[in-house]
């Protein structure tokens, strides 16, 4: 059965007919082409999906479309703007926290939440947000030099 749907990404605003049971996930990548939030477990432990929905971060393969109608969601593809890096994009590039980077939207967007609401976030507060992230190749080591590296040149702007 399909309902419709009204949903705005990345301060774009979507009018859609979805079947009730298709996840958040799914809609971004599939009927939106956005393609940056990945696919991961599917059951919500790896963060691979993760997006931000009304300003808190959220694993979209958990949530159903319906869910969010006349929300906002924001993905990956949102946050460089006119071709340029946004500072948690940079400081991961920069910081080498990307190597694979299946993972990386994910953590970016889950980092993104978490500095939104607490730019001074200290190291515990950090890994306690991102501890829904997971990743293979980075040991987290250079994810949490990222997100420090970002904290900084959010403070300069």
């Amino acid at each position: 059965m399909k309902k419709d749907l009204k949903i705005g990404v990345n301060n774009v605003q979507y009018g859609l007919s979805v079947e009730t049971h298709r996840t958040l996930l799914e809609v971004i990548r599939d009927d939106l082409g956005l393609t940056g939030t990945k696919n991961g477990c599917g059951m919500g432990d790896c963060g691979a999906c993760t997006v931000i929905l009304n300003g808190e971060a959220a694993n979209a393969c958990l949530v159903l479309a319906h869910e969010v109608d006349g929300q906002e969601v924001n993905t990956i593809e949102g946050l460089s703007r006119g071709g340029d890096l946004h500072h948690i994009q940079r400081a991961f590039v920069d910081h080498g926290a990307i190597q694979c980077g299946f993972c990386t939207p994910g953590m970016i967007m889950a980092t993104k939440a978490l500095l939104d609401k607490n730019p001074s976030a200290n190291e515990t507060e950090i890994r306690n947000k991102l501890v829904g992230n997971l990743c293979r190749c980075t040991g987290y080591i250079k994810v949490m030099n990222a997100v420090k590296a970002a904290q900084e040149l959010m403070r300069k702007d």
